[in-house]
């Protein structure tokens, strides 16, 4: 079992909290997996348009310890406008960063819905099959200008 992550919208943050008897807490696995897989930055491609040119391409350290890249290119929308486009690339960079869930065999399928939920809000819909378990689902819905100050 994982120490939980809980997600903090108004400090935009992930961070964990102490259970009962004073331990951290240690449920919500699937959970977990799937925010430090959207709101760790991921290696920006060579191909891709940064927010600011001065920015570095970023990068999870993890990625230096593993065969995958981890986390999500959603920070590349931070100074994107509201556009259906754009609201498909983060259903694609959301999906990317969750598909290694199936890759390992944790979920037989992962389903992502992205949406812009109110004016300056991404929502991020994520559906999660299992074989033999009961099918997850996760709304994350967080301001658009917030995608800047999520830090990995």
């Amino acid at each position: 079992m994982d120490i939980e992550t809980f997600w903090d919208p108004v400090n935009a943050r992930g961070d964990w909290r102490l259970a009962s008897g004073g331990l951290l807490s240690g449920a919500h696995d699937l959970k977990t997996a799937a925010l430090i897989s959207l709101f760790t930055w991921r290696r920006a491609r060579p191909d891709d348009v940064l927010p600011d040119p001065s920015m570095r391409r970023k990068g999870c350290w993890i990625d230096a310890i593993t065969r995958r890249e981890m986390g999500s290119r959603l920070w590349l929308l931070q100074r994107e406008k509201q556009t259906r486009v754009v609201v498909l690339r983060a259903k694609e960079y959301a999906e990317e960063a969750l598909a290694w869930l199936v890759e390992d065999g944790v979920c037989s399928s992962v389903e992502v819905v992205a949406e812009i939920t109110a004016p300056g809000v991404l929502g991020l819909q994520c559906i999660f099959m299992r074989d033999n378990k009961p099918t997850m689902k996760f709304q994350f819905d967080f301001a658009w200008s917030n995608l800047q100050l999520v830090k990995s």
